[in-house]
């Protein structure tokens, strides 16, 4: 995200409604994405993506505790202001893969709360509005203890950068 893109959340209202769609958002992905791992009997990285949803829907509820008293505005998808076309937090399907192994998904995550946490980081440094900027630097840093959960838990787990896994029964799609 761009320092011009950030600039035009301006106001506390703005701001929540941002950081709560991208909380709701991760929160429903993560639990998809823990529902796809269990139907591919792949517990481990099931659990994980749960935890990490958890996390989302707390944020969720300290959003909406935040956004007491405020209108929040209605931001059609894609007038939102990162630099993706979902939110920084939200895993892409296309990304999991039911052969992945712990370690990938743990790569999968932490790339999602660094992108959340640089959005929130960004939003702190860039924001016109002191009380948007203070609010945010709050919410990078929580997230920021996500990051650094992650990693310890990739040490633990001896995690090396994986490749990407070959799908060798993918699906027969024709059209």
């Amino acid at each position: 995200m761009t320092a011009e893109q950030q600039e035009r959340i301006l106001t506390m209202p703005e701001f929540l409604a941002h950081a709560l769609e991208l909380e709701v958002e991760s929160a429903e992905r993560y639990r998809e994405m823990a529902d796809c791992m269990e139907v591919h009997n792949n517990p481990e990285v099931a659990e994980l993506f749960r935890t990490m949803a958890r996390y989302g829907e707390m944020h969720t509820a300290e959003v909406r505790s935040l956004a007491a008293g405020h209108a929040l505005p209605s931001i059609p998808p894609w007038e939102y202001k990162w630099s993706h076309p979902e939110g920084p937090e939200s895993p892409a399907v296309e990304d999991a893969n039911y052969l992945m192994t712990t370690c990938q998904a743990l790569e999968l995550a932490l790339h999602n709360e660094i992108r959340g946490r640089d959005f929130y980081a960004c939003v702190a440094r860039e924001a016109p509005d002191e009380e948007v900027r203070r609010v945010a630097a709050v919410m990078a840093a929580e997230e920021d203890t996500h990051v650094e959960m992650l990693q310890v838990w990739m040490r633990r787990a001896a995690c090396t950068p994986a490749s990407p896994l070959t799908d060798l029964d993918p699906p027969n799609i024709t059209g």
